[in-house]
């Protein structure tokens, strides 16, 4: 199974990953956002090759550090077009990505941005800025679309509930959560239907 690792990224609570392989040890960047040197720095310490770097979605937050993984490793750049034009691997839903004996699954989830993806490898999430822990994005930016983002995190809602969620950004009591937890606690997830959400989300 690939292991996950968390790493504080910003000022703006952001959190960046690697996602690696630990017999092989090929490795994936996720969100190198304002501090790249962490991420790099860490595969170092592990011995891990970036072969893939996976962008969640296209705010300058996420994408801040993408330039220096790019320039300092031989990885490729994999994330949706609709946010990012041509990367070296253009992800759309169900795209696998083999990393090592594993592989990480892309699933397309739009609303926070249009071209906002999931990546999802075994019972693990990393969530991006479509689910926080607690919270869900914003869907009042440039871009962004409600009704969209609520039909995303309604797919999430229907994952196996012991399902782990690395989200963006810390923004909730934890730095992580399950799809249980979610479903007890978090407010966006409870709402009925696309009208409550609206109301919740846009403070209509």
């Amino acid at each position: 199974m690939l292991q996950i690792i968390q790493i504080d990224a910003s000022e703006m609570d952001n959190f960046s990953y690697l996602i690696y392989c630990p017999e092989t040890l090929c490795a994936a960047a996720v969100d190198p956002s304002m501090r790249p040197e962490l991420l790099l720095n860490k595969a170092t310490i592990l011995g891990l090759t970036l072969k893939l770097l996976l962008n969640t979605h296209g705010h300058q937050d996420h994408i801040a550090g993408n330039d220096i993984i790019l320039k300092q490793t031989n990885a490729k750049l994999a994330a949706h077009s609709a946010d990012l034009p041509n990367p070296d691997i253009s992800l759309t839903e169900g795209t696998k990505l083999e990393l090592g004996n594993g592989s990480v699954e892309a699933m397309h989830t739009p609303g926070h941005t249009p071209g906002s993806v999931v990546f999802k490898t075994g019972n693990q999430i990393i969530t991006g800025d479509t689910l926080f822990v607690s919270r869900c994005g914003r869907a009042d930016l440039p871009g962004s679309d409600v009704t969209a983002l609520y039909k995303s995190l309604q797919r999430l809602k229907k994952l196996p509930k012991d399902t782990i969620i690395y989200p963006g950004h810390n923004y909730g009591p934890t730095v992580t959560s399950t799809i249980s937890w979610e479903l007890k606690n978090n407010e966006y997830f409870k709402c009925q239907n696309l009208q409550v959400f609206t109301q919740l989300r846009m403070g209509a």
